[in-house]
């Protein structure tokens, strides 16, 4: 992004705020955070209140009225349910220079399988997961993760497929003197370095507690991390985006509306339950001032005084629908579970011991969700090979031409039966390999191929063993 400073045109400074201000009053910032809500099952139903007319016909809160807030945890359940299909196995890398791909598992570290994970949710949540790239202080490459509702992103391409620059805004809480005050901090990343700013209402200044360090003739923009006690820069923009599907869309955005209106149907019925509504009395001659009164006098002596002769209270019993509302509320479950390309795992569907074919055909929404998913993770993981293989340069460490792949291993339902007989079936017809990685009790295919080689050579040890002592016995 080029900037002028001449009148008339925008400074940096000035567009990174109208960037930052947009984004934040925007809807796909405001569907982040909505996303992470309703995993975290704080539903829009949470915020419902019920109102009555005062003598005005204008609208009051009622807090005397019941208000059930029954929020379902479908998205939790729906956005875990395809990350632990998908990313909570150990995934695999391949790559034909072996020690290149030993070194290459070395700069990422054991727990960037967890890492992958945690992008998986926070894609799913918010459309993106945001991987930011740096070395330490003791020289080791480090990834964070940072939530997306801080990153803003500028793309030279239509197909986001190539930062030019990110924004960073977050807030931090601080104190001044004693008095604790949050201040928003806004970070400008490019290819050749990062300058750090605080947000001060409509104003931009350069964070001075960043630059305390720094030499007086060190520009603004500092490089992205130090070699040697010297700034050096990746050469990209160092976030890594990892993205849900095509749109950049949270799961959120396709089921929403069916949620809320199942949160609603079951906390309209809780409410008619928890009143008894389906009891209406009609009151001939009663000696109290308003309904209010009749309801407590009912409600806590059991009783109430009426005037005159004919002077009663009749109860009126209605019914209440349940089974239409019963009707509809699971009709709206079906659909958030296809509609979401989930797999309900109370449905009728599953059976006690559904086939191979049968779960192959209920699981098929959710491997359809997943192939996105694994695609631009795969697609993500390669923009990430660009930051490893620059850290192995920086750190005087081989870097190979060959291509690192990795592969995610699907969790998938299988009937463990069908399964283990299929192995059975394939002797002979593919290779021990194939059969051993399909295998449902192997979790470590490649352990599993080293354990079977040692027990195959023990076998083999104790028969030579056997044929010499044979030939022994026989000599004497």
């Amino acid at each position: 992004m080029e900037f002028n400073n001449s009148i008339n045109r925008l400074t940096r400074e000035e567009w990174i705020l109208i960037e930052v201000n947009e984004f934040l009053a925007s809807k796909k910032r405001k569907l982040m955070d909505e996303g992470e809500r309703y995993y975290l099952v704080e539903n829009d139903i949470n915020k419902r209140q019920i109102f009555r007319y005062d003598e005005s016909a204008r609208p009051v809160v009622d807090e005397t009225k019941v208000n059930e807030k029954l929020s379902h945890g479908f998205m939790h359940n729906l956005v875990d349910d395809k990350v632990n299909y998908l990313l909570t196995k150990p995934y695999t890398m391949t790559c034909e220079d072996k020690a290149y791909l030993e070194n290459v598992k070395n700069v990422l570290g054991k727990r960037f399988q967890k890492r992958i994970a945690k992008l998986g949710t926070e894609a799913s949540n918010k459309g993106t997961g945001w991987l930011y790239v740096y070395i330490s202080s003791d020289g080791e490459f480090k990834t964070l993760m940072i939530p997306a509702e801080q990153c803003i992103p500028e793309w030279t391409d239509n197909d986001h497929e190539e930062l030019e620059c990110l924004i960073r805004v977050y807030d931090v809480e601080v104190y001044e003197g004693k008095e604790k005050k949050v201040k928003s901090k806004v970070e400008y990343y490019t290819p050749e370095g990062v300058t750090y700013y605080e947000k001060d209402e409509n104003q931009l200044m350069i964070d001075a507690e960043m630059y305390l360090d720094v030499d007086d003739n060190q520009p603004n923009e500092l490089g992205h991390f130090k070699v040697d006690d010297k700034y050096e820069s990746w050469g990209k923009v160092p976030f890594v985006p990892f993205k849900n599907n095509d749109f950049e869309m949270p799961d959120l955005k396709f089921v929403k509306s069916l949620i809320d209106n199942y949160d609603l149907t079951r906390s309209d019925v809780s409410n008619t339950l928890a009143e008894i509504r389906s009891v209406i009395f009609a009151l001939n001659g009663y000696d109290g001032t308003n309904l209010a009164e009749f309801m407590h006098d009912l409600s806590y002596y059991r009783a109430v005084k009426v005037d005159g002769e004919d002077g009663g209270v009749e109860p009126i019993q209605t019914e209440i629908n349940i089974d239409a509302a019963k009707s509809h509320y699971e009709q709206l479950k079906k659909d958030i579970f296809d509609f979401g390309q989930g797999v309900d795992k109370n449905s009728d569907k599953l059976g006690n011991s559904p086939s191979g074919i049968a779960l192959k055909f209920i699981y098929s929404g959710l491997d359809l969700k997943c192939n996105s998913l694994e695609d631009w993770f795969k697609w993500g993981f390669e923009q990430l090979m660009y930051f490893v293989n620059k850290y192995l340069e920086v750190t005087k460490q081989p870097v190979s031409s060959r291509e690192v792949e990795i592969t995610f291993n699907r969790d998938i339902a299988i009937n463990e039966s069908d399964a283990i007989t299929d192995c059975k079936n394939s002797q002979g017809v593919i290779s021990q390999v194939t059969i051993v990685k399909n295998h449902p009790w192997v979790e470590d295919a490649d352990e599993e191929i080293k354990q079977l080689a040692k027990e195959q050579t023990a076998i083999e040890d104790d028969y030579a063993k056997q044929q010499g002592g044979d030939i022994t016995d026989g000599e004497e």
